[in-house]
């Protein structure tokens, strides 16, 4: 039997995050045009386009950092339960937000899923920290954008609380 080349864990790691992401694109996509246009925005809300490179740059990010992690404490064991596992949360809660903002129009569980999410990711990046400073540092950019998203989804629930 054959090991599996280097490369393997590393690709899949890095776009592991994208399959959630491109699933939920296609709700995003189906509600764009009619409910989420019919929302009041604040004036600092990112354009439409913005987001998809945006979030395919944090996804790959953040993948890549769980491969650094996974590759220093070699593979999945008793060490990397805690890092990956607050990973792996967050990852789930992040793919959760679409579905629930988007699909369900729940605007306020949708900021609580985000809320969450960010405080998940803000545990992995501090669990990361110690174990391969780069992968923390992959992290940070996701942190800045999922406060930016929060403030953003705070507003969307408190300016559209009325609209069905």
């Amino acid at each position: 039997m054959e090991a599996v080349p280097a490369w393997v864990p590393a690709v899949g790691f890095t776009f592991l995050p994208h399959a959630g992401g491109y699933l939920g694109s296609k709700i995003t996509k189906r509600e764009i045009p009619v409910w989420y246009e019919s929302l009041q925005k604040p004036s600092w809300c990112p354009p439409n386009w913005v987001f998809a490179p945006v979030w395919g740059t944090l996804y790959t990010s953040m993948g890549y950092g769980s491969y650094l992690v996974w590759k220093e404490l070699g593979g999945f064991n008793e060490k990397s339960v805690v890092p990956l596992g607050l990973y792996a949360g967050q990852l789930a809660l992040n793919w959760a937000w679409t579905p629930v903002f988007f699909g369900a129009h729940k605007m306020g569980w949708g900021l609580v899923t985000i809320l969450l999410t960010t405080g998940m990711a803000t545990g992995t990046t501090a669990s990361w920290y110690n174990i391969n400073k780069t992968a923390a540092y992959l992290m940070v950019p996701y942190l800045a954008w999922l406060t930016m998203a929060s403030a953003l989804n705070y507003r969307f629930w408190k300016d559209n609380r009325n609209k069905k």
